[in-house]
This record gives structure tokens, sequence and C-alpha cells, in this order.
């Protein structure tokens, strides 16, 4: 089969590599029909390379359709369609029965000390073959498909895979009050539907940061008051601070992560770990602080006092200086982590499969390309050209 490779920094390639196959009873196959390009899978491309191996799989963001199940799979047929949230997980540990599937612990990995693993996503998260390609092996598929109807765009599904949980716990974590603000800074894909799912819940008011005009116009149109951070750099708070009774909002959200812009030092060490031996670098990334806080840093101080930060952008550092006196005299609240897919889907699917396509998935991709089209798809989604915000990939 045809999948997308892993082989350094800025280098991915579309390669032929051997079929997946069923290991386990509870494994099923599934023929990929649409899988999309992750913001986070720009940090395996930029960033991340010393937790990589050369050829792994990427995407984790994939639907298709069910080619074959291990016996102990009583839950799905060949033929169903269905999406694959970006985790793995059983369902039946004392996590998964909290909502908490990012932490199942029949599939944490351990070895290094994290939570769930993950499809596609380095080997801090088991280095499982991931799903941009034409076929993928599914662990834990008694639990994991989520099964969709078989008529309509893929474009109305796919997006439960990863963005659509991620933004929903992104908004349900910021814990606006009634008639309370969202502040949301960055407007990729993540921030993007946090604009759309917060309108939809009821934020009686969203304010949207970025840099990108074409994101800023998306999140214009759904409602948000947009600010360039260009226009506001060095006085973004104060500019929020004004537009809120001189308070701040009462929450917000870092869709941000590790590679925020205007942040030189967070920069340079991110390229300095870069020019390292893997087995080096990845030893630096796991005992310093080599991420660009620029945007956590700005969250805790728009948010206003006894405010909530609900922080889903990517970070990997873990020995970021962070300002604690500030945090703690403010009373801030933080909330953080992995989207728990399955918590989630009860509330998305009726939205979905409703006529009204009430959060604008259909039209959500910015770019639908061949799988063959992957690495310049990469390279235009991680410099922000051609207007690429969000690309589904079309094994």
């Amino acid at each position: 089969m045809k999948a997308v490779t892993w082989h350094g920094r800025r280098d991915v390639r579309v390669e032929t590599v051997p079929d997946p196959e069923i290991y386990y009873p509870t494994d099923a196959i599934i023929r990929v029909t649409s899988t999309g390009i992750c913001g986070s899978d720009l940090h395996l491309y930029e960033v991340m390379g010393p937790f990589m191996g050369d050829g792994d799989i990427l995407g984790h963001e994939p639907m298709g359709i069910v080619e074959e199940v291990g016996r102990e799979v009583s839950s799905l047929r060949v033929g169903d369609r269905v999406v694959i949230p970006f985790q793995i997980s059983c369902g039946d540990c004392f996590m998964c029965r909290q909502g908490l599937q990012t932490q199942c612990e029949i599939t944490q990995v351990r070895t290094h000390g994290m939570g769930a693993a993950l499809f596609g996503y380095t080997k801090l998260y088991g280095e499982i073959p991931g799903g941009q390609a034409e076929f993928l092996r599914v662990p834990h598929a008694h639990y994991g498909p989520i099964v969709v109807p078989p008529d309509g765009p893929d474009d109305r599904f796919v997006y439960l895979s990863d963005v659509l949980p991620t933004a929903w716990q992104a908004v349900r974590y910021a814990a606006v009050p009634p008639g309370g603000t969202l502040a949301i800074l960055g407007l990729g894909p993540i921030g993007d539907m946090c604009v759309r799912v917060a309108r939809h819940l009821g934020v009686g008011r969203v304010i949207a940061v970025d840099l990108v005009p074409e994101r800023l116009a998306r999140a214009s149109a759904h409602g948000a008051e947009v600010l360039n951070l260009e226009d506001h750099d060095d006085k973004l708070g104060d500019v929020i601070r004004d537009m809120t009774d001189g308070r701040g909002p009462d929450s917000v959200i870092d869709a941000v992560g590790m590679e925020a812009h205007g942040a030189p030092l967070g920069k340079f060490a991110q390229q300095a770990a870069g020019l390292l031996p893997d087995r080096l670098a990845a030893k630096v990334m796991a005992a310093a602080g080599v991420d660009r806080l620029v945007a956590l840093h700005t969250a805790i101080d728009v948010v206003r006092r006894g405010g909530t930060i609900s922080l889903i952008g990517v970070y990997g550092g873990m020995a970021d200086p962070m300002p604690m006196l500030t945090m703690f005299d403010k009373q801030i609240q933080l909330r953080m982590g992995q989207a728990n897919v399955k918590r989630w889907v009860p509330e998305i699917l009726p939205l979905l499969t409703a006529a009204e396509d009430v959060l604008g998935v259909d039209e959500f991709a910015t770019h639908r390309v061949p799988l063959d089209e992957a690495p310049a798809a990469y390279e235009n989604f991680q410099r922000k050209t051609d207007g690429t915000i969000k690309v589904l990939l079309k094994p």
C-alpha cells in the first residue's frame, strides 16, 4: 500500500509499504477513504524528530470502510463506515470508565511514562503506524471505531477523529460562565473549530487572535471578534482588557502550543535541539524547557482573575519556566490534556447526522488532495501558504 512516511525534519514521502494485517483478535483493518493532516503533525515535521523513527507512517485523523475484523470484534462488520479516534483505548479499564480515554491503562506507553498510545505519533506514544495511508490496522477495534451513516460526504464525519472532540473538550474545559467571554489564541484547525463550537454552545462573546488573514476571516464569519496579532503584538493583553471592562475574558483557550510566534529563545532552543543527534536531542527535550511559551504566557496575562485557561495546544518540554507567582496570585484555573474522543462523541454525533450543518464541517477543509500530494500539502500547511488551513488527503 501507499503511505506517508517520515524521514527527517521537513522530509515526508509517499512510499510503498507492507499492507497491515490482523495481529490480535481485537484488531480490525480499514480501507482509508479520508485522512487529515493535523496541526500537531507539523510538530513532527519540524520539532519532534528526535522521537520519530525513519519510515514511521504518519497520521491520526482517518476514516474509512471496514475490510476485515478479528474474531473478538463483534461490534463491527465488514463494510461498515467508521471514524477512528486518534488515541487507542480499551473502553474497559478504570480510566476509560472515567471518560479519560487518553489515559487508558491498557494502552499507556509506560516505557516513556506517557498516556494512551496514539496513531502515527512518535515513540513516546507507541510508534503505532498511522492513518495517512491506504489501509490501517486498528487495535482495540471492539471499542474505538465510531460507526457513522453509510451515506454523505466524508467531510461530515472525518473530524470526529480529532478536530471536533478536541475543540469540544477545549470549550467544555474553558467553563465559560453564562453570558461570559472566551478568548481563543490561535486559529489553526482546532482554534477555528473552537470558535464554531463555542458559538454553538452559547458562549456570549468570542475574541479570536491570530496573524493569518485567511484564518481571521473564517473566525469572523462564524461570529468571533478578531484581532490580528501583528497589529497588537506588544500590547495584546491591554487591548483585550480594554474590550472586557478592564478585567480580561472569563476564559482563554490556548490553541497554539509549542511553536508559538514571537519566541526567539524558544525557537533557538528548538533549532539547537534539532541539530543534535536524535538520541541526545531526545534527552534534552525530555529534561529541558524547549517550548515557545508565548501563547501560554499570553493566556496567563490575558485571562481575568479567577478565570480559566483551557490548554489544548501541544507542548513537549519537561522543564519549561512558568510564572507560578502570577498564576497563583490571579487564582487561575488551568485544565489541559489530549481530547478524550469517545467521551464527547454522544454530544457531537447528533449534530453531524442532522440535516443542517451547524458547525460548518462540510466546507471546513481548505484543501482536498490525493495522498501522493501529501509532501507538498505538509509544506504549504507549515508555511501557511496557498490559504492552507485544513488538508484532507484522499488515498
